[in-house]
Formats: structure tokens, C-alpha cells, sequence
């Protein structure tokens, strides 16, 4: 049947038979063959990649505006990617293609990226692993970053289908040795190449300076005091070289538990209160060693908490929060409502089905379409697949915990410490993103960078094994990091003006998670990463590798295409002279206090009923059973802190709160949907609000060259960046990743969905159904 082999919810609905009848027979195919072969694209290697296998007159499926088209070309693998090499490049406008990545092209998939692996065997789909005695006549890859390849092996001879199958399975599935990564090969030979672009300034935090000014930016430095006992990684290897602790706590008792139980900063906050992190202490069972870990604890926490100055707040995210399984279930079964495949062709002779192949001087062949049906199919359906997922539930979870917090060191003046088992999951979630709500600076792109660098690459987020480069244990393969860039979408898409950066951005970023020419998401902790780049090793003769970091955008974009990773609409905070920002200070003050209660909390409003003891039973493992403060006088506080804050006008360089009620949190459309033609709208969608406003703005531009011409020569080149949307009409509001309408401009109805809905009585009460996806 032609809806074998499609990927996705849905599904069923038997397509009508093509109207079309071709008698072409593929041994025709084969006589245009070296037509085919000599328009084919060289392959582009990197520094240090190597091409392992190969195989040719492989047909690749493409998807345009809902047509379904077949080009022959090469499928090559190398240690770096998978490339499907066809003559279709030459047809795409160079105009067209303004946002291309000079690493990873079009029909690019890096090693990293590939998901799932499918062979279609006498059309049924069977996943592929392992050694394999029969090989496929389709070959159908899923990506991470949603992409769906599908390759026809049926014209390609024998021995290279072996050849380029058990290659592509062997590369992308079988465990791997961190130095066989291809991050190695390429840094070994690229180290002479190696250029870091002269205008990014991101901190990176692998300083003790970086530190210290950090803790300056935030007037930090009043209470806590940055520290270099883990210099050369001494004491712990989970920890990075320098980090920052309360100033009366003694150096030497970072090396009692190896950095384990000790408070460490993360950001302090206009008024004073500070936000901390802390791993959980090893469990013991040892009676001697349990009374040595309360005495610890019982010292380290009258050094954070000395009432009525001095108040915390413990958030115990390992037991009182999500899990890290949750969160990996949630996703797996929320990606599969983006994976929409394209159908199996039907055989070219035989049985019931007419053959449908045709043949063009340009190799490039129509085939008929099932992919719409199937995602019609999805769409009736779509809200029950999505709230099935409990994605987004998810999502708005972690930007309440988040304005939870914010409100107790906001609002209550209370320092907040965060507690996890090694404080490098969920820890790395919530503090990024109550910096990102209370902290202007980093909704900055410079600010923000170096907020990734110090919450999640020097706070030890197992990058490695959450993102499972090595392919050796896919129950630590949860997307942690992607949950967080999720919800920094959320608040760049509801308060865009207060973001340097766009939701491209992120895009990108996500992406960049699985390109092995980066060093910044492929470590577990900066101690693995000095190890294995030669920093900390023993042979002081070799040259140590020096790896690109994601921050040097010019890598991947030019400088046109990098304008769209910034805002236009950005509103900059206004620069103040000296006699203006104190009274200016003041009045910032007075916007973001809430005083919803006391400012200087008593001892007995502390979060603990018996503080220290308590507090000891939570840092050992042991759950607490009452609170101070009722849950019904948290959830008030909560609620009259956000909704105080949503009644009045937005202060894009103040506090910012998201909005999270259900319906105003949204899926992420550019990410998740950008390979799908039928959520796309053509000439719609924000792009077009984006183009008008560019449009305004470049004639605001053109009259102030015209008032100021003496400045004209320093204004022009900043016109370039909206020029990227001029024709917005052309444009997919999914721009830039569906970049322009190549032929009808006919909208996609659902056919079989309507035609099964059309017997019933009262169609209002079937909520799910004829969503339009381009709005979600």
C-alpha cells in the first residue's frame, strides 16, 4: 500500500490512486545513468574527515509544496557526516539560499544527528542495528533535529548497498571512544586554522578573573568570594578550576567530601539574595561516617543561613521535581509528532499498482504524494497527541519553578539554594532561567552565551552522555539542554523587544549540539575536556588542541546570514550619565519589589520547622514531611507575585515574567515544524509582521542619514540586515529554514479527514480537530 513506511501519528488513510501512468521501466532508468553521474557535486571534506564508503544512482525523496519529487545522486558517509551528492543544487537560486550553514549543508547529517535508522524490506519498516543479513531496498534515517531522509537503494548495485548500509549503522549506532569522536581528528588538523572570532567577547568562566568579575557585575562579591582550590582539578573533577562560595566558608572544606555539600554560587540579585547550588553528599551507610557528615552539614549551613539577615530557601529538585526519565519520556513521544515521513513508492510492475515514476532529462522524478493525507490525519488529532506527550506541560512546570524562585528572592529578600544529586540537570535548568527573568544581561546574546558557559558547560552538565555522543547508553540520553532552550523560547516569543537575540538563534543553537567541530557540548566537565585536549596531561612536549567554541558564529554563517541571530526590535537599555542613574536606580528598585511579605523573614518563618536538623535530613537524602510555610500559603504567594507583576506595563530591562497560563504556552513552530510544508504559511506568519517593520524601520534609517549626513558613511552598512526579508511575500513564515515557495501557492485541505468528519452531528465539541499548525 502507498501508506507503508510513513512515520508519524496518524496514519491509515488509503491515498487515491495517481492519475498519472508512466511506461517508463526502470532499465530505462539505467541507460540515463551517466547522464546522472556527470552532474554530480564534489564532496566538500573538513580538515581531519575522511570518506569511508560510498554508494552511487541512489534515489533521494524531496518534499515541496506537498509534491513529492526523486533526484538521483551519491550517498557517501565519512567520519564526520552522511552527504547525499545530486544534480538538483545547481537549480536553487543563490538569492535563495542566503542562510546557509558553511558546515553542514542541505543534504548533510552529521553522525551525531542521526536518531533512528529504518529499512524498508518488501514494503514493511523494520528498525536497522547490528550486522544485518539482508539489506534493505529503502533506507529511511531520522534525525534530532527532526529531519526525515529517505533513500531508494533499488537502482544501486549489490555490493555498494552492503558497502554504504552496514557503514551508515556501524557509524551512528555502535558505542564509541571519546578520542575516535571526530572533534579530535578535526582539531588535530585544523590546529594551525584555528580562528576565533575578534567580536565575541563571551566570558567564558575558565578564569579565576571571569570570576571575579561576574561576582563584581552582580555585587556579589559583598558576601561570597571566588576561590582556586581546584586548581588542576585537585579536589574534585566534577567541579571546574575556580567557582565561587559564601566568603566565611574555609577553603579546606571543599576538600572534605571532594566539593560535595559545599553551597556554590550561582548569581546574586539587586537586593542582596543570592542564588546557590548544591550536590547531594555520597550515602553512607557507616553509623561513624553519617555523625561526620551532620557535623559538616551542620557547619555549612550556619555560614548561608544566619536569621534575620540571612534567610534560605531549599529547593530539593531531586525528589520535589520532575525526573530526568519524566523528561526523556515526555520528549520521545512528543518528537514523534514532527517526524512525518514521506511514503514508499509503489513497485514498478506487478500487482495492483500503477507505476508512477517519471523520467526527466534533469533526473529529477515526480512521485505520487501520501504525506499530506498523513499529516492532515495527525493534525485532526493533534492537541490529544500533544497533551498526551505532557511536553508542554513540562515546559510550563520548570517557568513556574523558576517564578517560584524568583519570587522568594525578588519579593522575600531569601537567598535559594538548589539541591540536585551532582547539581549539573535540573540545577543548570532553573538557575539559567531565573537569571534570564531577573537579569537583563543575559538576555543580551553576549550575556546569554556567557550564562551557558557558567550554568551549564563549567557547571558540569553532562553534555557527553545527555546528548549521548558516544552511543553507549541511551537511558542517559535526555534532552535536558533542549528543554531549556524550549523555554527561553517562550519568553523571547512573548516579550520579543526585551531579547538581543531571535528564536533563529535558538534554533541554531539546538542544532549545534550535534556538529563534533564544537568543543562547547561534548564534554561531560571541564575536567574531561582538559584531559582529552592535552591541557592536563603529563607529555608537556605535544601542543595542546585548541578547539573552535560554538560562540564563533562566522564558523557557520556568514555575516548577512548572521543578522538574523539579532533582534532588530531589541529594545537597548537607555545610557545614563552619572547624576541620572542613581535616582534611576532607585526607581528600578521600587518597579521590581513586591513586598507581598516581611522583607526580613523570622527565624521561625524559615523553611524549616527545626531548621538545622532538617536541613541536614535533606542534604542526606531524607525527605521532609511538614513545612513552615503551607503549601497553600506558597502557591498564595506565588499567584499574587504573578499576577501583581503581569498588571503592569513590562519593563524590558527589569524583572520579566512569563506569561503560563495554559493556551500561552506554545510549541516552538520554527524548530519543530520548519521540515514540514503543510505547517508552513506562505507570505504569513511572523515573518511578514517582521518584514513591514523592518521595512519601517530602514525608512526611519534612510530619512536620519538624510538629516545626519555626516554620519552616513557609519549608518549604510547596518541597511543590510533587512534585506534578508525584503519579498516577504516569497517567504515561508518558517523563514529561513523553508525558504522560499517554489511552485503553487495552492493551500493543502485536508481531503480524507474532512470526508470522515462529515456525518457528524455537531463538530463543536470535537476540539482537536483543523488546527492550523503555522499558529501554534
Amino acid at each position: 500500500m502507498l501508506g507503508k513506511g510513513v512515520v508519524g501519528g496518524g496514519g491509515g488513510t488509503k491515498a487515491p490512486k495517481p492519475s498519472f501512468v508512466s511506461y517508463v521501466r526502470p532499465e530505462e532508468i539505467h541507460t540515463n545513468e551517466k547522464e546522472v553521474t556527470e552532474k554530480e557535486v564534489t564532496l566538500h571534506l573538513l580538515p581531519g574527515e575522511q570518506l569511508l564508503c560510498e554508494a552511487s544512482t541512489v534515489l533521494k525523496y524531496v518534499q515541496e509544496d506537498s509534491c513529492q519529487h526523486g533526484v538521483y545522486g551519491r550517498l557517501v558517509c565519512t567520519d564526520f557526516k552522511i552527504a547525499f551528492l545530486g544534480d538538483d543544487e545547481s537549480a536553487l537560486d543563490n538569492d535563495e539560499t542566503q542562510f546557509k550553514n558553511k558546515v553542514i549543508g542541505e543534504n548533510d547529517i552529521t553522525l551525531h544527528c542521526v536518531d533512528q535508522i529504518y529499512g524498508v524490506f518488501d514494503e514493511k519498516k523494520k528498525t536497522l542495528f547490528g550486522q544485518l543479513k539482508k539489506y534493505p531496498e529503502k533506507l529511511i534515517i531520522h534525525c534530532k533535529d527532526l529531519r526525515v531522509f529517505q533513500f531508494c537503494l533499488r537502482y544501486t548495485k549489490e555490493e555498494e548497498v552492503k558497502r554504504i548500509v552496514s557503514g551508515i549503522i556501524h557509524h551512528t549506532q555502535a558505542p564509541k571512544l571519546l578520542k575516535r569522536l571526530f572533534l579530535f581528528s578535526y582539531a588535530t588538523a585544523a590546529q594551525n586554522n584555528t580562528v576565533t572570532d575578534p567580536k565575541n567577547h563571551t566570558v567564558m568562566f575558565d578564569t579565576l578573573k571571569d570570576w571575579c568579575w561576574e561576582l563584581e557585575r552582580t555585587k556579589g562579591n559583598m558576601k561570597y568570594k571566588a576561590v582556586s582550590v581546584n586548581e588542576g582539578y585537585k579536589v574534585c573533577e566534577r567541579l571546574p578550576a575556580y567557582f565561587v562560595v559564601p566568603t566565611p566558608l574555609p577553603e579546606e572544606n571543599v576538600q572534605r567530601f571532594q566539593g560535595h555539600g559545599i553551597p556554590i554560587w550561582c548569581w546574586s540579585c539587586h537586593n542582596g539574595s543570592a542564588l546557590l547550588k548544591m550536590s547531594a553528599l555520597p550515602k553512607e551507610q557507616d553509623d561513624g561516617i553519617l555523625q561526620i557528615q551532620k557535623s559538616f552539614l551542620d557547619g555549612i549551613y550556619k555560614t548561608i543561613h544566619r536569621p534575620p539577615y540571612e534567610v534560605v530557601k531549599t529547593e530539593d529538585l531531586s525528589s520535589n521535581f520532575l525526573s530526568l526519565q519524566e523528561i526523556q519520556t515526555a520528549y520521545s513521544k512528543f518528537k514523534q509528532l514532527f517526524l512525518i515521513g514521506f511514503p514508499s513508492p509503489p513497485p514498478y510492475c506487478g500487482s495492483d499498482h500503477t507505476a508512477t515514476l517519471l523520467f526527466s532529462p534533469s533526473s529529477a522524478y515526480q512521485l505520487p504524494s501520501d504525506n499530506s493525507t498523513e499529516f492532515w490525519d495527525t493534525d485532526i488529532k493533534w492537541f490529544s497527541l500533544l497533551e498526551s506527550s505532557s511536553w508542554l506541560d513540562i515546559i510550563r512546570r520548570c517557568l513556574k519553578k523558576a517564578i517560584e524562585i524568583t519570587e522568594c528572592m525578588e519579593a522575600q529578600n531569601m537567598n535559594v539554594l538548589l539541591l540536585e544529586e551532582n547539581a549539573s540537570d535540573l540545577c543548570c535548568l532553573i538557575s539559567s532561567l531565573v537569571q534570564l527573568m531577573m537579569d537583563p544581561h543575559c538576555r543580551t546574546r553576549i550575556g546569554f552565551q556567557s550564562l551557558i558557559q557558567k550554568e551549564w558547560v563549567m557547571g558540569g552538565h553532562c553534555f557527553l552522555d545527555r546528548c549521548n555522543h558516544l552511543r553507549q547508553n541511551d537511558k542517559e540520553e535526555v534532552p535536558v539542554f533542549l528543554l531549556f532552550l524550549d523555554c527561553v523560547w517562550q519568553l523571547v516569543h512573548q516579550h520579543p523587544p526585551a531579547f538581543e537575540f531571535t528564536e533563529t538563534y535558538l534554533t541554531v543553537l539546538s542544532d549545534s549540539l550535534y556538529i563534533p567541530i564544537f568543543s562547547t557540548f561534548f564534554f561531560n566537565s571541564p575536567h574531561q575536556k582538559d584531559t582529552n585536549m592535552g591541557r592536563e596531561g603529563q607529555d608537556t612536549q605535544s601542543k595542546p588542541l585548541n578547539l573552535l567554541t560554538v560562540w564563533d558564529w562566522s564558523v557557520q554563517f556568514e555575516p548577512k546570514a548572521q543578522t538574523l541571530l539579532k533582534n532588530p526590535l531589541y529594545v537597548e537599555k537607555p545610557k545614563l550619565d552619572k547624576g541620572q542613574r542613581k535616582g534611576m536606580r532607585f526607581k528600578h528598585q521600587r518597579q521590581l519589589s513586591l513586598p507581598l511579605t516581611q522583607s526580613k523573614s523570622s527565624p521561625k518563618r524559615g523553611f524549616f520547622r527545626e531548621e538545622t536538623d532538617h536541613l541536614i535530613k535533606n542534604l542526606l537524602g531524607k525527605r521532609i514531611s511538614k513545612l513552615i510555610n503551607s503549601s497553600d500559603e506558597l502557591q498564595d504567594n506565588f499567584r499574587e507575585f504573578y499576577d501583581s507583576w503581569h498588571s503592569k506595563s513590562t519593563d524590558y530591562h527589569g524583572l520579566l515574567l512569563p506569561h503560563i497560563e495554559g493556551p500561552e504556552i506554545k510549541v516552538w513552530a520554527q524548530r519543530y515544524l520548519r521540515w514540514i510544508p503543510e505547517a508552513q504559511i506562505l507570505g504569513g506568519g511572523q515573518v511578514a509582521t517582521m518584514s513591514k517593520l523592518l521595512e519601517m524601520m530602514e525608512e526611519v534609517q534612510s530619512l536620519q542619514e538624510k538629516i545626519d549626513e555626516r554620519h552616513h558613511s557609519q549608518q549604510a552598512p547596518q541597511a543590510e540586515g533587512p534585506c534578508l526579508l525584503r519579498n516577504s511575500a516569497r517567504l515561508s513564515s518558517l523563514f529561513p529554514f523553508a525558504l522560499l515557495q517554489r511552485h503553487s501557492s495552492k493551500p493543502v485541505l485536508p481531503t480524507s479527514g474532512w470526508k470522515a468528519l462529515g456525518d457528524e452531528d455537531d463538530l463543536a465539541k470535537r476540539e482537536d480537530e483543523f488546527v492550523d499548525l503555522g499558529d501554534v
